[in-house]
């Protein structure tokens, strides 16, 4: 009787979520990986938005895990909550970028040349660092 139960426990949730009216919902858009973008990946020239997007924005879009971490780290720092989006940053320098990719820090994994290559880290970095300071040229 006890395995019954414990079956009907395990499956009631998902008949519930099954039954939900409209069906399954749509999963957030921090949990969607964008398209690979165009090009050969082991060489330079590729949109940096794009492959940051692709590669990076499951996390480090506003509302992914790498965001959320970043933003409760900047505002213990009392900086801005926007700026725990990392295309809102104006501080990144492209060799802290890489070294944080390749390393990892904190909950972020290192990432390898297989989930990220070289030319797309180079890009990535340079996408990230390109902003100019507010207030400076």
């Amino acid at each position: 009787m006890s395995r019954f139960l414990l079956a009907v426990a395990l499956l009631a949730p998902t008949a519930a979520f099954a039954a939900a009216p409209g069906g399954v919902p749509e999963l957030p858009p921090y949990q969607v990986r964008t398209a690979q973008p165009a090009g050969d990946r082991l060489q330079p020239g590729r949109d940096p938005k794009a492959v940051f997007e692709h590669s990076c924005g499951y996390c480090h879009f506003p509302g992914g895990m790498g965001t959320n971490l970043l933003t409760k780290q900047m505002m213990m720092l009392k900086r801005p909550p926007s700026d725990g989006v990392l295309t809102n940053r104006h501080d990144l320098l492209p060799d802290y970028v890489k070294a944080v990719v390749r390393n990892g820090k904190g909950a972020m994994p290192a990432q390898t040349r297989v989930d990220l290559t070289d030319a797309e880290l180079n890009a990535v970095a340079a996408y990230l660092a390109q902003k100019p300071i507010k207030g400076k040229k």
